[in-house]
């Protein structure tokens, strides 16, 4: 399979986005693909995770790809990292408007994820919106579930109707995922064979199969 880019996207903050693309991009990363972050959300809190990282693990440790752009330069950043890369991870800024358009036209995924309230559900459809709109195919991940509660079933069956991908990976709303963040680590490398670690893990495999899966077609 050729190289990938994958945007994160939500116009609502406080989904889980960056949290998301850096234990995804570590997730891949341990099942033997070489990833790479860039980040173009202003705040610039996957750069700091990065930075954080760098001196946790030290030289020669951290070995994701990382680079940061404007909106308007994602597309430029992107394909420069692909070329050393197997995936690329864009982190976007929330409320992105026509600026946020390259890293949603240089994507061959566009993963959004979405919290557990209607709130959320409704604040979902511009992005979704937009990414339609760009022709790029969208999966919806469920984040900082509750995995368990009624909510989160009738949450599932709602995100049907918007007419994309929805994961079978339910992401849920664990702890471990802020302490490792803010230690420059993810699940994945903190408790392997944690909860955390799982999900993140099968979201994955499921994300690279639907990207092998939509190649395969296109070919």
């Amino acid at each position: 399979m050729s190289g990938k880019i994958i945007t994160i996207a939500q116009q609502k903050g406080g989904s889980g986005k960056t949290t998301l693309t850096a234990n995804l991009a570590a997730a891949l990363e341990t099942l033997g693909n070489r990833t790479a972050i860039l980040d173009t959300d202003p705040q610039g809190s996957l750069g700091r995770w990065y930075m954080a990282r760098d001196e946790k693990l030290g030289e020669g440790g951290n070995t994701l790809g990382f680079r940061t752009a404007s909106a308007w330069g994602a597309r430029y950043e992107a394909r420069e990292l692909l070329k050393t890369h197997d995936y690329v991870l864009i982190d976007t800024p929330p409320k992105m408007g026509v600026d946020g358009r390259p890293a949603l036209e240089t994507a061959d995924l566009v993963i959004v994820p979405v919290t557990p309230s209607k709130l959320d559900l409704w604040a979902t459809e511009p992005t979704i919106a937009m990414a339609q709109a760009e022709r790029k195919p969208v999966l919806m991940v469920m984040n900082r579930a509750a995995t368990r509660t009624r909510l989160t079933a009738e949450m599932r069956e709602n995100l049907q109707e918007f007419g994309c991908g929805c994961a079978e990976t339910v992401i849920g709303n664990r702890v471990l995922f802020a302490e490792t963040l803010g230690e420059g680590l993810s699940a994945v490398e903190r408790r392997p064979s944690g909860p955390a670690s799982l999900e993140v893990r099968k979201l994955a495999g499921e994300v690279i199969a639907l990207l092998l899966g939509a190649e395969k077609l296109a070919a």
